[in-house]
């Protein structure tokens, strides 16, 4: 299990999650519209929930039904950054 962050941090990127994570698994560059958990780090335990001011991040089992298509975005944000920023746009196009 990991976390996953989910649409309210899109283009808010508030980073009260990155200062309580004990394993500075929370990433976003200045490009990315969202920050995004590192599911090979993330140790589970959830310091990062409770600090995200728009209740954005959720336990992977938990994440609601019309945000899990951020699931899949988070993990191969890791292995495709480029991918993972097309389809978070594709999914929530920018704002014009």
């Amino acid at each position: 299990m990991t976390y996953i962050i989910t649409e309210p941090c899109v283009d808010l990127k508030d980073k009260s999650c990155v200062e309580v994570c004990p394993v500075d698994c929370i990433i976003g560059a200045d490009e990315d519209r969202m920050l995004f958990i590192d599911p090979d780090e993330c140790i589970d335990c959830g310091a990062c929930v409770d600090p995200c001011p728009v209740d954005a991040i959720f336990a992977e089992e938990d994440v609601p039904d019309q945000w899990a298509a951020y699931t899949p975005i988070n993990k191969d944000y890791f292995k495709d950054k480029d991918g993972a920023r097309q389809a978070l746009n594709e999914l929530k196009p920018p704002a014009a």
